[in-house]
C-alpha cells in the first residue's frame, strides 16, 4: 500500500512537471489566456460527466461555503496558470520549473507571518537556500542582474504566480469538510469563469492565438494530466500516507520539470541551474528535517 503511495505521488510530480514544458511547446500555438479557458473548461466538461450526483448530495456544503471554494479556483487554478503560461512568453522552461520549488518555502514564510508558527534554524536556512536558489535562476546566474534586480518578465510573472499558489495552499487550512470530487469540480468552475474575461481582454488586444491542432493537443493534455489525473492522485496518495509526507513529493516537481525542459524542449541546461537547483532541494531538505 505503502508503494503504491509512492508510484502515485511520483507520476502527480511527473505531470505536473510536464505542465510547464507543455505551456512552453503552446507558444505560438494558442495564446496563454485562451490555454487556461480551454484547459480548464474542458477539465470541467470531463468533471461533471460523473461528479453531479456527488454535487447534488454535497450541494447545501458548497452553497454554504462557494465564496472560499471559487477563491480557491479563482486563485489556485487560474491564477496560477494564467501567469505561469504568461511567464513561458518570455522565460524557458526550466527557469519556470525551478522557481515552483520556491512554493514550499512561501508557504512556510506566510504560515510564520499569519499564524506565528515557530520555525527552527533549520527551517530558517532552509529558507534561505531556497531563496538563494531561486533568484539565481530568476537572474540567469549574474550577480551583476541580481543586484540591479533585471529580472526577465517571464521570470517576475512566474514568480508573483508563485505567490498566488503559495497562498492559496495556506487558504487551504479553511477548506470545508466536502468530497474532493465536489471541491475540484466547484474549483474547476470557477477557475473557468475566471479565464473567460482575460481571454476576452486577449482578444479585444488582437493577441489572441486560436488553437491550431497542436493547440488543441496541449490544451487537452493539461485539462486531462495535470489537472485531473495528477489532482486524483495526489488526493489518492495523500489518503495514503498523510499530508505532511505526500507534500515531500512536490519536491519532485522542479527535477521532473528541468529533465523534461532539456528532453523534449532541448532546452540547455547551464551550471547556474545545476547549482540553484541544487540550492533549492537542499534547502527544502533542510526545512523538512528541522521541521
Amino acid at each position: 500500500m505503502i508503494l503504491r503511495a509512492y508510484v502515485l505521488l511520483t507520476i502527480t510530480a511527473l505531470l505536473w512537471g510536464a505542465n510547464a514544458v507543455a505551456g512552453k511547446l503552446a507558444v505560438g500555438h494558442i495564446s496563454p489566456m485562451l490555454l487556461t479557458s480551454v484547459r480548464w473548461g474542458t477539465a470541467l466538461a470531463i468533471l461533471l460527466a460523473f461528479t453531479l450526483p456527488q454535487l447534488r448530495r454535497d450541494a447545501n456544503t458548497i452553497r454554504a461555503n462557494l465564496p472560499l471554494l471559487a477563491g480557491y479556483g479563482m486563485f489556485g487554478f487560474a491564477f496560477f496558470n494564467i501567469l505561469l503560461y504568461s511567464a513561458l512568453e518570455y522565460t524557458t522552461a526550466i527557469n519556470v520549473a525551478i522557481e515552483q520549488a520556491g512554493m514550499p518555502m512561501v508557504i512556510f514564510l506566510a504560515n510564520f507571518i499569519l499564524f506565528r508558527i515557530r520555525a527552527s534554524w533549520a527551517q530558517v536556512a532552509g529558507f534561505v537556500l531556497t531563496v538563494a536558489g531561486v533568484a539565481i535562476t530568476a537572474s540567469s546566474g549574474s550577480l551583476t542582474r541580481l543586484i540591479g534586480l533585471q529580472l526577465n518578465q517571464g521570470d517576475a510573472l512566474m514568480l508573483l504566480a508563485v505567490l498566488f499558489y503559495g497562498g492559496y495552499t495556506v487558504a487551504l487550512r479553511y477548506k470545508p469538510v466536502l468530497h474532493w470530487q465536489s471541491m475540484i469540480t466547484v474549483m474547476a468552475a470557477s477557475a473557468f469563469l475566471t479565464s473567460l474575461p482575460f481571454s476576452a481582454y486577449e482578444a479585444m488586444r488582437g493577441t489572441i492565438i486560436w488553437p491550431d491542432t497542436t493547440g488543441w493537443l496541449i490544451a487537452i493534455f493539461t485539462a486531462v494530466f495535470p489537472s485531473l489525473i495528477a489532482q486524483v492522485m495526489f488526493i489518492k496518495g495523500n489518503e495514503i500516507i498523510g499530508s505532511n509526507r505526500a507534500g515531500i513529493f512536490i519536491n519532485l516537481v522542479p527535477i521532473f520539470g528541468t529533465l523534461l525542459s532539456v528532453m523534449i524542449l532541448g532546452e540547455m541546461l547551464h551550471v547556474y541551474h545545476v547549482v540553484a537547483l541544487g540550492l533549492v532541494l537542499g534547502g527544502i531538505w533542510l526545512s523538512e528535517r528541522g521541521k
